[in-house]
């Protein structure tokens, strides 16, 4: 097997780990930053919660429905978000977007561990807004809740 195989087959894995165990699966309790989006082209809906304190993100959870690479990417976003200041947690998910967009981009100081798996996803354009979705919520939560403390 070459290593582009074997690379694509860890990534599968990673990406169906998170499908079926979704790290922050579930709601928050008490008052948090809640955003609904959805993916009319294929169904794939996420309710989006986070807990922001002192320009950080101290919690984040989802719960939704969707195909493999919307689910996986969401449990992914959680883990990567948590404990981020708003504004890296906006530069990560620019990032994120270059990604799946097959540009090149700099990680700068941020280890995308398991967000890695998704760059394959950029070969597939029709499942971009897929691993986008959960991306463009917690970037419509934070933009929105910075234009309400203005």
């Amino acid at each position: 097997m070459s290593l582009g195989n074997q690379l694509d087959t860890l990534y599968r894995q990673v990406i169906m780990d998170h499908y079926k165990n979704p790290r922050n699966r579930g709601q928050l309790e008490g008052d948090s930053l809640t955003v609904n989006m959805n993916n009319p082209t294929c169904g794939d809906r996420i309710e989006l919660q986070m807990k922001v304190d002192d320009g950080k993100i101290s919690d984040a959870k989802f719960v939704g429905e969707g195909c493999s690479i919307s689910l996986s990417s969401a449990s992914m976003m959680t883990q990567a978000v948590k404990g981020l200041s708003v504004e890296d947690a906006l530069k990560l998910s620019e990032i994120f977007s270059a990604m799946m967009l097959g540009k090149d981009f700099d990680e700068g100081d941020f280890d995308l561990g398991d967000i890695e798996a998704l760059q394959g996803v950029a070969k597939f354009p029709a499942r971009i807004k897929c691993a986008t979705l959960s991306w463009k919520a917690m970037e419509k939560g934070l933009q929105d809740s910075a234009g309400e403390e203005e």
